[in-house]
């Protein structure tokens, strides 16, 4: 039988004579249930330490005697299985209030600790949120601690307290040496070196990103792991039948959450998840014949079931158990399809050919996936970063300007460009050579009347033997061969789009981005600094759902290189694109500054006034981004009274400081500014945050709601427009539907693509949106409390305003030819307790976790 292993020195007082004549604090343990594993019980042990008793001998608080789980009883928190748990802990008479827990586990299984409440004598209760796994004290030879929820800043720490917060953060930073096990808690930094595999040969080799100016990039969390026997400063690869890639266990999903991501996993698996099938598919054509067909074989019921069934049989070598048993219940039931016409993708059960039209192609760039890349035009002809002009001219697009010269129109504002060209001109030679055909695009827009857009010229381009361009311009047309010429030129722009969507937008610049963030938070930040507590549920499962990307997705033949166009120079290309990235641009306001969509207005809440008001992304973003700002500018005055509260708080600076030189180490010093008033925390934290989760929401949740019907946003194209007087071009003329759709990617391809998308597209149910909190307790300042209530009451209202602004008739880009409304931003209020009902195109996750 486990028993209790624990060292007298780690342990702490233990029970002495006359104990059962001490003072009892009575408390309750929420732990979740984990599927295979036992119950962690007797064999826990727990002490209290108070804030107000120094112990003379060791200089931290007074420790009460140790006490153990019992009453196990089955409850629900949520739709949540949990494990309840009493506590009892006896206490000195001047023992005060505690201000920590100390877990030792004693048994063989490490388990999911939720939560510890204290009801105290004076009917007051003290919580602690856990959120983490705790390991056996075989493995970690220490206790693990845990902080209440009272808020301190490093200047304010009781006496008893100093020592172990100290002593806590000392841990966490670790030494940097050796390679990290699960059980360890340590958080430290390391460059993306362990996304190529050389030992399996040169094609599998991939740049290290980060750590030089030529590749700079954000640092990821270290795993310590040696390196590749062909090449030292790559780092070999983990397992993947076991999904064994190390993050700190405060890191990792709930066991719900695991679950979770098993099943959905399996799910992806039997939409053709799985090399093996592409023979088989090849075989019943490779090509989606038509659009119709294309519908049909992705939506209708029982697709090749039999097939999935067979492929099941075959992956016993190369899944983890727990994700082939699941794969092998979807298989058998009666319904294997994607999900279509009862989500209304690309508006296809409204009307199937909306997403073709101009107005539709147009309006994404302010309302669908990518809608922060599309930018007003200041010079015309465009012109590149190296100086070389665009080959449109004014005779291309004059026509197109409802009456206005190009000289009326560019003096009012109303020419944009969505721009695909400089960052990838450089790369097209490689890319191009590995089996796809992509060009650079240019694609300019002008501003009606109505506010909506309406392209007028579209610039493809191609790198010529000269060093210089091949520019080819299309213009609209409705009919004919230039109409269908049209739509193939529309669609090479989509598939830029695509790819910088989900390269840029959404991994850069969300995923990327935050982890260095969150490594310096656990490094620097107490978890009792009211910051830390501020930040904690806007970190929720990112590293662990990046070490899941970089291990299947990212990597070198991952998804992600079998799909999307930019193949091998994917993340190569990000870094480049890393290069201009500045933090405090990312702030909402800067953002449609630095782009042209917005002028300053210091008399608007945001401090800017949109370009023109139907901009669903802007709109609706900047009502989010003002309410966030509320909250954290009063959470934050709570705390801090002044300037000099925060460049006098050295944990704060420090975790400032950490975060230029280190954590985005790659980036200068003018790409920051200094943190040396509370206006400037403010900023920083409201970016960050807006970062985490409305930015994210925006790129990540509809992306099955537009990219669900593949021909509206391909992920590559296999063959360039053709020229006319070739044999091609006469292949094009006798059908130019049957010629776009060869153009797509294959039915394999393409289904891989749409699987992956599916799974980032759902919500999982114990998802916490903007505005929630695990626990009701996460913090005791009453304040603070009702400042978060006053901060949901505003989300509740700015809810209100977006589906207000959806409901009117005269902002058409709201909802546009495909009659799919803008919901991604909306906070999603009514949702409360996390259900999240898989594909809902709306809610706002707190953190970047799918």
């Amino acid at each position: 039988m486990p028993h209790c292993c624990c060292p007298k020195q780690l342990c702490g007082q233990s029970d002495e004579d006359g104990a059962h004549d001490l003072p009892v604090i009575k408390g309750t343990v929420v732990v979740h249930r984990t599927k295979g594993r036992s119950k962690p019980g007797k064999y826990v042990v727990l002490q209290l330490s108070s804030i107000a008793q120094l112990h003379q001998s060791t200089g931290s608080g007074k420790l009460s005697r140790e006490a153990r789980l019992k009453d196990r009883k089955k409850t629900k928190h949520g739709k949540t299985k949990t494990l309840t748990y009493r506590v009892s802990f006896r206490v000195e008479p001047s023992f005060g209030v505690p201000g920590a827990v100390l877990v030792e586990n004693g048994h063989r299984h490490e388990f999911f600790l939720s939560s510890l409440t204290l009801e105290m004598g004076d009917s007051r209760r003290i919580h602690f949120d856990c959120n983490s796994w705790v390991y056996p004290l075989s493995q970690t030879k220490a206790h693990r601690v845990f902080f209440s929820n009272t808020s301190y800043l490093p200047s304010q720490t009781p006496e008893a307290l100093r020592k172990l917060r100290v002593e806590e953060l000392e841990s966490l930073r670790g030494d940097g040496e050796g390679e990290r096990k699960k059980w360890e808690r340590i958080y430290d930094y390391d460059l993306y070196n362990d996304l190529g595999d050389p030992d399996k040969g040169p094609s599998h080799a991939r740049i290290v990103l980060g750590g030089s100016p030529a590749y700079p990039y954000p640092r990821r969390g270290r795993t310590g792991r040696p390196p590749t026997d062909t090449d030292v400063h790559t780092e070999s690869r983990p397992g993947i039948l076991d999904l064994d890639i190390y993050v700190p266990p405060d890191e990792r999903f709930s066991p719900k959450k695991l679950f979770e991501f098993i099943k959905v996993s399996a799910h992806a698996i039997v939409h053709f998840l799985v090399p093996e099938l592409k023979s088989l598919l090849e075989k019943d054509h490779a090509n989606f014949q038509s659009f119709q067909q294309m519908m049909e074989d992705l939506y209708s019921e029982g697709r090749h079931r039999s097939m999935e069934t067979w492929v099941v049989d075959h992956l016993s070598n190369c899944l983890p158990h727990a994700v082939l048993h699941e794969a092998a219940r979807e298989s058998k039931k009666s319904t294997i399809m994607f999900p279509g016409c009862q989500t209304n993708i690309c508006g296809i059960a409204e009307d199937k050919m909306a997403w073709r039209s101009d107005e539709e192609f147009a309006r994404e760039m302010l309302s669908g996936l990518n809608p922060a890349v599309i930018r007003r035009l200041d010079v015309f002809p465009p012109k590149s970063t190296t100086g070389v002009i665009s080959s449109v001219r004014a005779f291309h697009i004059e026509k197109n300007l409802d009456s206005l010269t190009l000289e009326e129109a560019m003096e009012e504002g109303r020419i944009f460009i969505l721009d695909h060209h400089d960052y990838l001109l450089p790369f097209l030679r490689r890319i191009n050579a590995d089996g796809v055909c992509v060009y650079a695009s240019r694609t300019l827009l002008f501003l009606r009347n109505d506010q909506t857009l309406k392209p007028i010229a579209i610039e493809l381009s191609l790198p010529s033997d000269e060093l210089e361009e091949i520019n080819r311009v299309f213009i609209p047309a409705k009919d004919g061969i230039q109409g269908a010429l049209w739509q193939l030129a529309k669609a090479h722009v989509a598939v830029n789009d695509s790819g910088h969507h989900q390269l840029i937008s959404h991994w850069l610049r969300t995923h990327a981005v935050v982890e260095p963030f969150i490594i310096a938070t656990r490094r620097q930040l107490s978890a009792m600094h009211p910051v830390h507590r501020l930040l904690e549920p806007h970190f929720k499962d990112t590293m662990q759902i990046n070490a899941l990307a970089r291990l299947v997705l990212l990597n070198a033949g991952g998804v992600l290189e079998k799909t999307m166009f930019p193949r091998k120079c994917a993340l190569e290309l990000s870094s480049i694109i890393y290069k201009d990235w500045r933090f405090h641009e990312q702030a909402l306001p800067a953002d449609l500054l630095k782009r042209g969509m917005a002028y300053e207005d210091p008399d608007k809440p945001s401090g800017v006034q949109l370009l023109f008001d139907d901009y669903p992304y802007a709109a609706d973003g900047l009502e989010i981004w003002c309410t966030i700002k509320r909250w954290i500018s009063g959470f934050c005055s709570v705390f801090y009274l002044c300037d000099e509260d925060v460049t006098t708080d050295v944990e704060i600076q420090a975790w400032w400081g950490e975060i230029r030189t280190v954590a985005h180490g790659d980036k200068t010093e003018e790409d920051w500014y200094t943190l040396t008033t509370l206006s400037s925390l403010v900023e920083a934290l409201t970016t960050l945050i807006w970062i985490a989760s409305a930015l994210h929401a925006a790129v990540n949740f509809g992306q099955y709601g537009y990219a669900g019907f593949p021909a509206n946003r391909p992920i590559h194209c296999r063959r360039f427009i053709p020229e006319e007087g070739t044999g091609e071009f006469a292949e094009f003329m006798r059908d130019p539907d049957k010629y776009f759709m060869a153009m797509l990617p294959d039915r394999f391809t393409t289904t891989l693509g749409l699987a992956l998308i599916e799974v980032l597209s759902m919500h999982t149910s114990d998802e916490l949106y903007l505005g929630q909190r695990a626990s009701l307790d996460w913090t005791d300042n009453e304040k603070v409390v009702r400042l978060f209530g006053q901060f949901k009451a505003e989300l509740v209202e700015a809810e209100r305003k977006i589906k207000g602004r959806n409901s009117m008739g005269n902002l058409k880009n709201r909802h546009g030819p495909a009659k799919i409304p803008y919901t991604l931003l909306y906070p999603d209020t009514s949702n409360e307790g996390g259900e999240g009902p898989g594909i809902t195109g709306r809610g706002i996750p707190n953190s970047v976790s799918a």
